[in-house]
């Protein structure tokens, strides 16, 4: 027994804080919606107790007492919501009828996730580019379209492809990209503790491959969008 836990401590060791995840898909088992949410929430608060216990945590204090419930709600109904299909915003796609055919950028999209490797936060910004063969979305779905990849436990590479290989099927193109820059906490606050840092990924599909259009892409990120006066 102690030499498998030994052979879990290396290879957890070795894998460290390796981004690389198996795919694009987030890792899930067949039976994940078998419990309802309020089930999920009472077995998280139980086991969020004993966490809490064996850390020699007083869970009669007055300010700790109601933290493994807080903590079980926060996980289904918030953070970790985009685990959950039913979630999925609506991605209705609809006619480009005023025949708009440059680049759509959306920028500056806010980035709340979780790390799947330390279960600590991640923050940034999600920037995201199409252009269109005939079909458009609204500009809020873009958002939402984040939010929901965001509110799982994630990879940043991962949540980066994902994103754009949902907007393809949706839009009905390759011409598709997403770059996105972001904290993980489980840098900043833990391990080499380096606040500093922020890790940057990308996944450019179809048009956005030819490094003419990448620039423009780029170009549009950089510009001065700032409106305070708004």
């Amino acid at each position: 027994m102690n030499n498998i836990k030994e052979s879990i401590d290396e290879l957890i060791e070795s894998i460290g804080d390796n981004h690389i995840g198996t795919s694009v898909d987030t890792p899930m088992r067949d039976d994940a919606f078998d419990k309802s949410d309020d089930e999920k929430k009472e077995v998280i608060e139980q086991y969020f107790a004993n966490i809490m216990e064996t850390l020699g945590l007083d869970l009669t204090d007055d300010s700790l007492q109601g933290t493994p419930r807080r903590v079980a709600k926060m996980f289904v109904n918030e953070i970790f919501s985009g685990l959950n299909p039913k979630n999925k915003p609506k991605m209705s796609s609809f006619d480009n009828k005023y025949q708009y055919g440059e680049m759509l950028v959306e920028k500056n999209i806010t980035v709340y996730s979780t790390c799947e490797h330390h279960f600590l936060p991640i923050v940034g910004k999600a920037h995201i580019a199409y252009i269109s063969k005939g079909k458009v979305v609204g500009l809020s779905k873009m958002n939402r379209l984040v939010e929901y990849y965001a509110k799982r436990p994630q990879v940043q590479e991962r949540m980066t492809m994902q994103i754009v290989k949902d907007l393809q099927e949706t839009l009905g193109t390759k011409d598709v990209a997403c770059i996105i820059d972001a904290k993980h906490l489980c840098v900043n606050s833990r391990g080499v503790s380096d606040v500093a840092s922020s890790t940057v990924t990308s996944e450019y599909g179809g048009a956005f491959k030819d490094d003419k259009v990448k620039k423009e892409f780029l170009g549009y990120i950089k510009l001065d969008t700032d409106y305070n006066g708004i």
